[in-house]
């Protein structure tokens, strides 16, 4: 049996919220500021040129999360999906122990988004940096991400951040794999400004990004 949410998604997945714990597993501090970290920050945009035709990041615009000297994560803005109600959502979410995350007393719905190809069951909330938990993981000055049940109950009980989005699945490079593409010009980078994540049409996203890259054409 499948949901429909402008797509179809696997209505038994197990939406991996704190897959982070194990993205960022085994760092320390001292890897974290290594100086063999590599040009784009997170925090910045990837905007994909015209020239990459794959349709997995066909006119993409990722929110870039993490990189180092071993490779780069971030989970495209711009591939909605629909509106799902968060009670819906929350009943589909399992833990790690199998419980599923049902709160009937929640309310209001969340966009849904494709964030990447790469684990797709695995669930993400982009959001404003005005909400924090410990596991909350903040890049740049605009824009957060947590990645645990209790970020979409506290949007239910309107405790959670003024702006959010979800997204399954995430973008992944190894090491040195984004900066090569990014010497073929594959990608181009950008600003991570509030109103390109949360608030612009997602279908001008691409052009009005592009439109604010910092390298040329």
């Amino acid at each position: 049996m499948t949901m429909r949410i402008g797509g179809k998604i696997s209505r038994g997945a197990v939406l991996a919220l704190g897959l982070m714990a194990l993205l960022l597993a085994a760092r320390t501090p001292a890897e974290d500021a290594s100086p063999a970290d590599a040009d784009p920050l997170a925090g910045q945009l990837l905007i994909a040129s015209a020239a990459i035709q794959d349709p997995r990041f066909y006119h993409s615009v990722i929110l870039l999360l993490r990189h180092d000297s071993s490779g780069a994560f971030g989970i495209a803005i711009n591939r909605p999906l629909g509106e799902r109600p968060l009670a819906e959502l929350l009943a589909d979410i399992k833990d790690k122990n199998g419980a599923t995350g049902a709160d009937g007393a929640v309310e209001g719905t969340i966009a849904v988004f494709v964030g990447g190809p790469v684990q797709p069951e695995a669930g993400f909330v982009i959001h404003s940096p005005d909400y924090r938990r410990p596991e909350t993981l903040v890049v740049g000055d605009v824009a957060a991400m947590t990645s645990t049940i209790d970020v979409l109950r506290d949007i239910g009980h309107h405790h959670g951040p003024a702006k959010y989005l979800f997204a399954l699945g995430y973008a992944g490079w190894g090491a040195g794999q984004l900066e090569g593409e990014i010497a073929r010009r594959d990608w181009f980078t950008a600003p991570a400004e509030a109103d390109l994540i949360f608030d612009a049409e997602r279908d001008s996203v691409w052009e009005r990004a592009l439109a604010r890259r910092t390298r040329e054409l």
